[in-house]
């Protein structure tokens, strides 16, 4: 039975809206690794948003196939 209620279908707009947020995110993240990495070179300090958005890629929710019934 391929039904999809209300429920799902709120559940797969809460999830592509993550899914845009988490890459905004680090997007913007490597943005401002690039722009660092430019303007002042390699630093220590350069690093902290590369390593931001690798938890952040760590971190967005995958679609799990495992639920459909």
């Amino acid at each position: 039975m391929e039904q999809e209620g209300p429920k799902s279908i709120h559940e797969q707009k809460k999830l592509k809206s993550e899914r845009i947020t988490t890459a905004l995110m680090i997007g913007l993240l490597v943005g401002i690794f690039i722009y660092s990495a430019i303007t002042n070179g390699f630093k220590f300090f350069t690093f902290f948003p590369l390593i931001l958005a690798y938890f952040f890629f760590l971190k967005r929710k995958k679609p799990n196939s495992e639920n459909k019934t």
